[in-house]
């Protein structure tokens, strides 16, 4: 027999039919008036993270919402993450609220706005207490969701077509793939992230739980963040390296050393980072990578880091 119980399936599953955890954040668009309004969400979670000609969000919103509104007309947001504070987040629930307008969302709103630092008119402001934005572009090149712009307006449902994953989806739902184009980040986290991070140095992170009932929204306080370390099994043999890296490029060698310094690089990665280093030879003249090369590589990289 089994442990667990059949929990019946219902809309909004993952807030009415389970605890799934997940971000809050508070979400930026300019309105009608080209004033910035906020809205809360925890629909949204990394899309394209690797191997595109950018990096992405993706936001699932009520395509009614003011956020989805905007967004459909003008196209720029930006993702606020606050740190964990009952009163801020006493505030999101009610940014959160569906039905009211952007001026009465805003009339009280204790959060201070700032500029971003992705540069135009045309984007909304950010919250300055934030620990770190997103800025972002809705890319609605894809599936031709710019169609979508001529259905703005329709506030008590859309009618078919729909969208199979970007733009409005269903009667009442849109999907957003938001091209990041900055990630801001305070001081304090910028420098935790860039030069090594300890439980100390992590931002207080509000966990929401997912699930809520007539009256309530729950969510966790952040404690302190645990590390638990990456199993070794993983890890390379300096001869495995060795295999892979003579069959990277025939006018490219790396020496033992070399090799050495990229046993803790996990297997799957392998392949792409020495053909990042082949890659940086050939563009440097360069035919045998050693220990200095790969010091060489390693700060080009952190420099690279940095500058986002």
């Amino acid at each position: 027999m089994s442990s667990f119980k059949d929990l019946r399936i219902v809309d909004n599953f993952y807030q009415s039919s389970a605890f799934f955890p997940m971000p809050t954040v508070l979400i930026s668009t300019l309105d009608d008036s080209g004033k910035t309004t906020l809205g809360a969400y925890s629909l949204v979670f990394p899309y394209y993270i690797a191997g595109k000609s950018y990096y992405a969000m993706i936001l699932e919103a009520r395509n009614s919402s003011n956020t989805a509104q905007n967004i459909l007309k003008r196209g720029k947001c930006a993702l606020n993450f606050l740190e964990d504070s009952y009163r801020d987040f006493a505030e999101t629930v009610k940014l959160g609220f569906p039905g009211q307008t952007p001026e009465e969302k805003m009339k009280n709103c204790p959060f201070e706005l700032e500029k971003g630092l992705a540069g135009g008119e045309d984007r909304p402001l950010v919250i300055k207490k934030a620990y770190q934005v997103f800025e972002c572009t809705w890319d609605d090149s894809l599936e031709d969701a710019y169609e979508d712009r001529k259905r703005v307006g329709q506030l008590d449902g859309v009618e078919p077509p729909y969208r199979s994953f970007n733009g409005i989806t269903s009667k009442f739902g849109c999907h957003f793939i938001l091209k990041v184009d900055k990630i801001l980040m305070k001081e304090k986290f910028y420098d935790a992230i860039v030069n090594g991070v300890k439980a100390s140095s992590f931002p207080k992170v509000p966990i929401d739980f997912g699930y809520r009932d007539s009256t309530y929204f729950w969510y966790t306080k952040f404690r302190r963040g645990l590390k638990c370390p990456i199993p070794n099994v993983q890890s390379n043999s300096v001869g495995s390296v060795r295999f892979a890296a003579d069959r990277t490029d025939p006018n490219v060698h790396f020496t033992d050393e070399a090799c050495a310094m990229l046993v803790k690089v996990p297997r799957v990665f392998l392949k792409t980072v020495l053909n990042g280093c082949v890659k940086y030879a050939k563009e440097n003249g360069i035919t045998v990578i050693d220990e200095k090369v790969m010091a060489e590589i390693n700060d080009k990289r952190r420099g690279e880091k940095k500058k986002r």
